[in-house]
């Protein structure tokens, strides 16, 4: 970096991370020591960055993914070179698919070995496996830092795309000597930190507010959008004020209050389609905010869904506008902004409520969620149950990690007070877990529960060792049925029932409970269940709590794959 400014400190690197990290706000970083991270490591011990021990690193990608999605900012994750760093590949890709800003940091054989065949170089160098190149299309930025002199540069680069606008995950592969190395203290304070205003629209709201005069059965198709920009409030507002019923995707269960008169509830493949037939039947208008598009929420792009409706399209990123279908009306900017603008453009306008009968007759015909028949709703009566309960005694701050979507997509209400995180992204199983234990470390006082499928718990069931080890308090939900629900149902329904390695056995959940030294409830009957709610403390323990299910049950609704 040239000559050394004597008025400032001269620290290794590794120091220099870690005071980049407390700059960034990080309090956490999750991850598992090796042998080339631990100058860092060894830098944190004294540090206010708290660093959380993982039994996988995969787990750890997770854990930062779900404190970044509760706590909408910056989180942190360290593994070691080679199979530390791609241990880390589907955490990290699901943080990219999410645009979360999780900083990944790895380690890397000395510089002075690269190409030689050093333990766990992942260098590219000689034929070593290229990190760079396995990270390069699930980062915004990633950079092996081989000297020191460009650290301010690489800081930089690092802080934009974590911070930016479009926000992401960022990798810095560090080498063990250049962890070594000192450098000015002062890098850090050539740091630029962007400026995080509200995108402005430049695209006029009325075209959009006329739209809405002229419908007759509008629709808000709210997504996840509305919850990064604070947008709640606003579209419930739009909502009741003007009678225009709400559905979203699965991301933004919770936008508005379900269970309520004008909240449709999701729309998408593993929903119970009751939003579907609405649009289908009655919508005139589509107004999505903050809504891709995708193939889970279309129905596989289920052309009904648009056909014979006018289409208006808000959204802060310009990539999106028109990417899927074609919009009458496509605004670019800020959700709440923008739904703010509408709402008192339509006030001043003393625009009449919109009708409620085809709502209310809507409504009316409407089968409950698990109809399919007196054996469908015994089938998935605890389920049903549980979720009901969960909704009535956490109306609000409870965080909810959903590996096994199915079900709380169509039986839990979320409300507007609540948070609920799907299997998004990528759609990885085994994520509830960690994801939760993330978050928990961000919102402390906040019950947590993680929904998963027997499966997905069998891919990341050891990291309930983490909450035991560090007293995170956690539900873990095991809907126990030995098999692998979609891929039975898409064999029952697209294969003749020739089933093929989706059974398996579980273990005794009780004795494993045990061995965790956690409490185990073992859900078959509606008293089981009672007693959950009875005795179990949801909100400052940790439990592992069994759900029955038989395995030749699924909603009949699941459309075939």
């Amino acid at each position: 970096m040239g000559r050394i400014n004597n008025k400032h400190m001269n620290i290794s690197v590794s120091e220099l991370i870690v005071r980049y990290l407390e700059r960034l706000g990080i309090d956490h970083i999750f991850g598992m020591p090796g042998a080339h991270v631990l100058p860092i490591y060894d830098c944190l011990h004294d540090s206010g960055v708290k660093s959380v021990l993982v039994k996988h690193e995969q787990g750890a990608a997770f854990m930062a993914g779900g404190y970044a999605r509760v706590s909408q900012r910056p989180s942190a994750c360290i593994a070691t070179a080679g199979p530390g760093a791609t241990n880390l590949i589907t955490g990290i890709a699901n943080a990219y698919a999410e645009r979360l800003p999780v900083l990944a940091i790895t380690g890397e054989t000395s510089t002075y070995i690269f190409g030689r065949g050093g333990l766990q170089e992942s260098s590219g160098e000689g034929g070593a496996i290229d990190q760079g190149a396995l990270f390069a299309s699930i980062t915004r930025y990633h950079k092996l830092v081989e000297r020191t002199d460009y650290l301010g540069q690489v800081l930089n680069q690092a802080t934009r795309a974590l911070l930016g606008h479009e926000p992401g995950p960022v990798l810095l592969s560090i080498p063990y000597n250049v962890q070594k190395e000192r450098v000015d203290a002062s890098v850090l304070e050539r740091i630029h930190f962007p400026c995080q205003s509200a995108i402005r629209h430049t695209t006029p709201t009325g075209a959009l507010a006329e739209l809405i005069r002229a419908a007759h059965a509008p629709v808000i198709v709210a997504g996840h959008g509305c919850i990064q920009a604070g947008a709640r409030e606003t579209v419930a507002a739009l909502s009741e004020r003007f009678n225009i019923p709400v559905t979203t995707s699965l991301k933004a269960k919770g936008v508005v209050a379900e269970g309520t008169p004008l909240a449709l509830g999701c729309l998408g493949v593993t929903s119970s389609g009751d939003a579907y037939r609405y649009l289908v039947e009655h919508a005139d208008l589509l107004v999505f905010l903050g809504a891709g598009f995708n193939e889970r929420t279309s129905y596989l792009w289920d052309a009904k869904l648009l056909t014979g409706k006018k289409i208006a399209q808000v959204d802060r990123d310009a990539a999106q506008l028109g990417r899927v279908f074609q919009p009458d009306v496509a605004i670019c900017g800020d959700i709440r902004a923008v739904t703010e603008e509408l709402l008192a453009a339509l006030e001043a306008d003393a625009m009449p409520p919109k009708a409620r009968d085809l709502l209310d007759g809507h409504r009316a015909a409407t089968p409950p969620p698990a109809s399919g028949g007196a054996a469908q709703e015994e089938a998935f009566h605890l389920i049903q149950a549980f979720f009901s309960g969960l909704a009535r005694r956490f109306p609000r701050n409870a965080l909810v990690f959903d590996d096994n979507i199915v079900f709380a997509q169509s039986y839990f209400d979320v409300s507007d007070r609540n948070h609920y995180f799907p299997n998004s992204g990528i759609s990885s199983l085994g994520h509830a877990i960690p994801a939760a234990i993330g978050a928990r470390c961000f919102a402390k006082d906040s019950p947590t529960f993680a929904i998963l499928g027997d499966g997905g718990f069998q891919m990341c069931c050891m990291e309930m060792m983490t909450a035991v080890n560090y007293g995170i308090p956690l539900n873990v939900v095991v809907i126990n049925n030995g098999t692998l629900s979609l891929i039975r149902k898409n064999q029952f329904q697209l294969y003749g029932e020739r089933y093929i390695d989706c059974d398996f056995a579980n273990p005794d959940f009780g004795l494993l409970a045990q061995s965790f030294g956690v409490p185990h409830y073992r859900i078959e009957t509606e008293a089981d269940l009672d007693r959950l709610f009875a005795e179990a403390d949801l909100t400052h323990a940790i439990n592992l709590i069994e759900i029955l299910l038989d395995k030749n049950a699924f909603p009949r609704y699941l459309s075939a794959r």
